[in-house]
Parts: structure tokens; sequence; C-alpha cells
């Protein structure tokens, strides 16, 4: 069965505005046109926009999303997985969140006794989801699953002076690294120091240091446009330039 573009729009929810930005895009293109020039979709065409509405919930970018479904090996059986377990998590921080909210209104009632860990647990969780979301999959291939687990446990026993302080490092982690990209020299003090303090952060969620892993993390900054592009917000090269100290001192 074909749908016109105004039926399409009924059924799934979708602005017809929406469907015919899409087919300019590329990312929904109509089975066929008939010949009074009206765009027609059939079931193919209603499975990928089924599709492109869960990328969409998850947040990701159009351009993204065309990406993933272009892709010569895409499975709708994989990526119908992982939608699930993306939710799961999702369900479990909004759980999460209310418990959290729940007990500090008990708190502040002089109900219940709250330890200054406890304030901050939900919020803690939160970032591990994003971190999850965003880098997740390739993570857990690259270190396995016992190690990213790990890596998130400790990162939830941090106190809160434990997170000014890993946030203070990657401050001055950057700072340094925007010095550094003006006097580039890896057998610089400087460059020392940027790996010590690379280091230093990794070690306030990092199970077991190595210098395999250390090195790893460096290679994951060049290799992945994400992390590439969340280093190199502070200046062109500075993904490139970490990895390289990475890769000289971790030994």
């Amino acid at each position: 069965m074909l749908y016109t573009v105004k039926k399409m729009a009924e059924i799934s929810g979708v602005s017809t505005r929406t469907l015919r930005y899409y087919d300019e895009i590329s990312l929904l293109k109509p089975a066929q046109i008939n010949e009074s020039g009206y765009r027609l979709y059939g079931e193919k065409e209603i499975n990928r926009l089924q599709q492109i509405l869960f990328y969409r919930e998850l947040n990701l970018k159009l351009e993204d999303i065309k990406k993933i479904l272009d892709q010569p090996n895409f499975s709708v059986e994989r990526a119908l997985a992982k939608h699930y377990q993306k939710l799961l998590m999702k369900k479990a921080r909004i759980e999460s969140l209310m418990a959290s909210i729940e007990k500090t209104m008990r708190y502040y009632r002089g109900e219940i006794k709250m330890a200054d860990t406890e304030k901050f647990t939900a919020f803690k969780e939160q970032q591990i989801l994003e971190n999850e979301q965003q880098y997740g999959e390739e993570i857990r291939e690259k270190y396995g699953e016992n190690e990213v687990n790990e890596s998130n446990r400790k990162f939830l026993q941090l106190t809160e002076a434990d997170l000014e302080d890993m946030k203070a490092t990657e401050k001055l982690l950057f700072h340094k690294l925007q010095t550094y990209l003006t006097q580039v020299d890896v057998n610089s003090d400087l460059a020392q120091e940027i790996f010590t303090l690379h280091k230093q952060w990794l070690s306030y969620t990092l199970p077991n240091y190595s210098s395999e892993i250390h090195k790893g993390i460096g290679e994951m900054y060049v290799g992945d446009d994400r992390f590439k592009s969340y280093y190199d917000r502070n200046g062109s090269g500075t993904a490139e330039a970490l990895n390289n100290i990475i890769q000289h001192y971790a030994n």
C-alpha cells in the first residue's frame, strides 16, 4: 500500500513540512512520485521513518541518523535492541532521580538523615548515562564490560570534593594544553606536566591504571570525531597534541 504525504503525516504524527524536508536532505525519500507530482511512501519508507523517530528520541542529529541508516550493514533488529537498552538506561535514570527527590524531601521534613554523598548520586548517575549514550558502545567494545562497569562504580563513589577536584584538574589540563599549542615540544617540562595531569584526571574513574589503557584512550581522542571535537573545542590540534604526549610518556 502506498501513502501520500498527507496520509503519511496522519499515521506517523510527523508534519507534511517535515516529511518534505526529509526528502530534500535525502533522509527519507518517497518510494515514487506519481504523474501528478505527489510523493508516495510504501512499507520500506514507513519502517525507515520509524527508525528516524527512534533516533530522534535519543537526540541524534539528522545528519548522524542518515549516516547510521545508510550503512550497508545496518540491521533493524540490532538497532531496536540498542534503542531498547538506551531506553532502559533512561528509565533507570528517571527512577533514580525520582527516588533521590523523594529521599531529599523526607530529609528536609526531618524524617531521615542523608549523607552528603547521597545528595549527588542522581546527578552522577545522569553523567554516567550521558557518557553511556554517547560513547558506551565504543568504550565497552575496546575495554570490556567489567572495566567500564568498575569505572562507573568508582565514579559513583566520588565525594563532592572529589568531583570538584576532578573538574579543577580537567580545567587546568585544558589551560596547560592551550599554552602547549603555542610552543609544541613533547620533551618539555610542560608536556610532562600535561601527561601527569591527564593521568591524575583518569585516576578519578579508572579502576586499574595501565600504560596500555592510557595509550588506548589517547588514540581514541584522535580516532573518534566525538572525542576529538571535545578537546579541539579549546583549540584546533588539542586532541592530537594530547595524544602525542600520552604516547610519548605512557610507558
